[in-house]
């Protein structure tokens, strides 16, 4: 797996090179890890000064060079290379331009099969808000993306969102071939929305609402029982729910309740005027998740 990695130096950034060490036991054959300096708001902000505007990014990009050799040393740590024969190729990018529309151009660019970055993760006691850059991130790259909101140096509880999707497929055959480790639990949840609203259910008997929301529940049934038989193939241990309620809100009870490491969903892939807008359910559960999100897009069943 081709993995690149954002970083600006945070406290979020190394959590994302720290995210190696739980991936340690099935490294991936390379690590990009890409700065970039963010010139173009820097030349528009110091227009009529370009000599300062000069200076400013020439001190930025020297101070890129420094931060992309400590990642590059605790990415070493992280795969256990520091003493070891490298398994995993570890380079650097420094890059100039606009952050997100940088990072995700480079990702194309470079066949990345999955890019990771930190969240800043702010909190107003029980939200944890995404950072600009991430969100516009997660919006416009064509590969999945992981976003680190806390320390991740274990995948030992993994909370897969499922539905009946192809999206869904696609991020099963990502997570079983390039991703999860052996020691994985992965629990595959689908979340059913109720077939009626409470008003409606009032005027129907509980047969009549029984009848309407059996079949939507069987067919939930039957896609997660499906991707357990696949992620048990593969290895991993694997527990199965299905709900009916909310789905966003359930989902997000769940990741929060269950002391989940990493939450994962698949998505389609967004064009035209919905470049900048995640659909609602994958915004959510990065919005709002307590945990590191994984979006899976670009990948089929």
């Amino acid at each position: 797996m081709k993995m690149m990695i954002a970083v600006d130096g945070s406290e979020f950034a190394e959590w994302s090179v720290q995210m190696l060490e739980a991936v340690a036991s099935r490294p991936p054959d390379s690590v990009t890890l890409v700065h970039v300096v963010d010139s173009a708001s820097l030349k528009s902000a110091a227009r009529k000064h370009a000599a300062v505007s000069k200076q400013a990014i020439a001190a930025m990009t020297k101070a890129g060079d420094q931060i992309l050799r400590r990642f590059e040393s605790l990415a070493k740590i992280a795969l256990k290379q520091a003493t070891t024969k490298p398994r995993t190729a570890i380079d650097t990018i420094l890059a100039h331009g606009r952050v997100a529309d940088t990072i995700t151009k480079l990702a194309k660019q470079k066949k990345a099969d999955l890019l990771v970055l930190g969240s800043r993760g702010l909190s107003d006691a029980e939200h944890y808000l995404l950072g600009s850059v991430s969100r516009k991130v997660s919006a416009l790259a064509a590969c999945p993306v992981l976003v680190v909101k806390r320390p991740l140096t274990a995948l030992s509880h993994v909370l897969f969102a499922a539905d009946a999707s192809k999206h869904s497929q696609g991020a099963c055959r990502f997570l079983c071939q390039r991703f999860l480790p052996e020691s994985a639990h992965v629990t595959v949840l689908s979340v059913v929305e109720p077939a009626m609203t409470e008003l409606a259910a009032k005027y129907l008997s509980k047969d009549q609402v029984e009848q309407i929301s059996v079949p939507k529940r069987q067919a939930a049934e039957q896609v997660v029982e499906n991707l357990r038989d696949r992620f048990l193939a593969e290895g991993c241990a694997v527990t199965t729910q299905v709900k009916v309620d909310h789905v966003t809100d359930t989902i997000i009870q769940q990741a929060t309740s269950g002391k989940v490491d990493l939450l994962v969903a698949g998505s389609r892939g967004l064009t035209g005027s919905e470049r900048l807008q995640l659909g609602s359910v994958s915004e959510t559960l990065l919005k709002y998740a307590p945990c590191s999100v994984l979006i899976v897009r670009g990948w089929r069943a």
